[in-house]
C-alpha cells in the first residue's frame, strides 16, 4: 500500500514539472514525502 502511495507522488510530481509551475511547492512536497517513505522501508529492511 504505501509503495502505491510513493509511486502516485512520484508521478503526481512528474506531472507537476511538465504542466504548471503553480503548484510546484506542493508538488515538490509530495516527493519529499515518497522519497521519506521509499527510505524508511528501506532502513526497515523491506523489498521495495
Amino acid at each position: 500500500m504505501i509503495e502505491i502511495i510513493a509511486v502516485v507522488l512520484v508521478v503526481l510530481w512528474l506531472l507537476g514539472l511538465v504542466t504548471s509551475h503553480t503548484l510546484g511547492g506542493f508538488i515538490h512536497i509530495l516527493l519529499v514525502i515518497a522519497v521519506v517513505v521509499i527510505l524508511v522501508r528501506v532502513i526497515q529492511g523491506r523489498r521495495l
